[in-house]
């Protein structure tokens, strides 16, 4: 997905979280088990999936660094529970913007400027929400997605180097996500069971795979969180400067349009 709302870069074919209750289910079938047991642990080594079912709200800032540079970020606030959803951040030309809208109806209101969109301009901005969404959320939550509708996991052997070992998770679609060609691989460190890197190839493009390594693990609320993305060949990074997982989120952060106080 080409689309200038993005800034830097972008993974298209993130798999959109299962929101709507017509969600394909996770079909065991088609993965390995071995695999399927790696991505167990691995969200286990998160905090267990009842505590990422129970986290309701996150905040979270995206951003790129490209040659040392950092673009603007975009801010997320998002409740898991219901949908509700805030979107804030700066087109290339540098103009604020701002979209409410539920992820399971895909219905909002946006702005730009501070003044409010309509008809096709408004649709655009709620089209291009999503996609942000899809993308940023994915980047930064795909371990707990490892069983979503649709995804078919396999096993590519190992990787190590001295004493560590990493078991290599591939990451598959069936005909499901933005760009369901997509494909990853995701280095799942044996000692903390935790990733440390993943490679994908976007798009079913022959290209070498791209890489990143996953820094900065800590604890955010009940679960545990990665922020900080880097290529080790590029330096290119991708960074979450802001990353919380409050208890509570003001209504008003996802019915006005209103500046979210700080804090």
């Amino acid at each position: 997905m080409t689309n200038r709302f993005l800034p830097g870069l972008v993974l298209a074919g993130a798999l959109a979280p299962a929101l709507g209750a017509d969600s394909p289910a996770f079909d065991p079938s088609r993965s390995n088990a071995k695999s399927m047991a790696i991505a167990d642990e691995v969200v286990q080594a998160m905090g267990g999936r009842d505590a990422w079912n129970q986290t309701r709200f996150l905040r979270f800032d995206f951003g790129v660094e490209v040659d040392g540079k950092a673009r603007p970020p975009r801010s997320h606030w998002w409740d898991k529970h219901t949908g509700r959803y805030r979107l804030e951040g700066r087109t290339p030309e540098g103009e604020p913007y701002l979209v409410l809208m539920n992820l399971n109806t895909k219905q909002g209101s946006a702005w730009r400027k501070g003044a409010k969109l309509e008809g096709e301009e408004a649709k655009k901005y709620l089209e291009r929400a999503y996609g942000a969404w899809t993308n940023d959320t994915y980047w930064l939550v795909v371990p707990f997605k490892l069983k979503d509708g649709g995804v078919q996991l396999g096993y590519d052997g190992e990787m190590k180097k001295g004493a560590d070992a990493w078991d290599k998770v591939v990451l598959t679609f069936d005909n499901v996500g933005l760009t369901p060609k997509d494909k990853y691989w995701l280095f799942v460190n044996r000692k903390t069971h935790l990733i440390d890197r993943w490679d994908f190839v976007l798009k079913g493009e022959k290209v070498p795979p791209s890489t990143f390594e996953w820094k900065g693990w800590k604890k955010h609320g009940k679960i545990m969180l990665s922020d900080e993305r880097v290529d080790p060949k590029k330096g290119t990074k991708i960074l979450f400067p802001v990353l919380a997982a409050p208890d509570t989120m003001p209504d008003a952060v996802f019915t006005s349009n209103a500046p979210v106080p700080a804090g």
